[in-house]
């Protein structure tokens, strides 16, 4: 063997999730292996969804959602106390219905009128 060109191989103690410890010969430049996800918590082995956040990030997420919900009720709030003022500006187009549905009915009126 060529002297210099293999990495350091070594006694390492690995710490799975359940807190079992056992030895093992590796390359890991560590001499202690603490494990986050294996065959014991791992979904693909144990055949149910286990949660694993381990910088916060589920509790960030649901703390944006929460946020964004309550933005949008208020949100959805507010236009309707615009939309429920009656005395809100109209569009130039309501008026223009306003002033056609005024017209139909007086004509209706008129037409509908007894003859003496």
């Amino acid at each position: 063997m060529k002297k210099g060109i293999h990495p350091y191989y070594h006694t390492v103690e690995v710490v799975m999730t359940d807190g079992t410890v056992f030895k093992t010969r590796s390359c890991y430049k560590k001499d202690k292996m603490v494990l986050e996800i294996d065959s014991k918590s791992h979904p693909f082995f144990t055949g149910k969804q286990v949660l694993v956040d381990t910088a916060g990030r589920v509790d960030r997420f649901k703390a944006k959602m929460q946020l964004a919900q309550q933005k949008q009720a208020a949100a959805k709030k507010k236009t309707t106390k615009v939309s429920a003022d009656d005395n809100s500006p109209k569009s130039y187009q309501e008026i223009l219905r306003e002033q056609r549905s005024n017209l139909q009915q007086a004509e209706k009126a008129t037409t509908e009128a007894p003859k003496n």
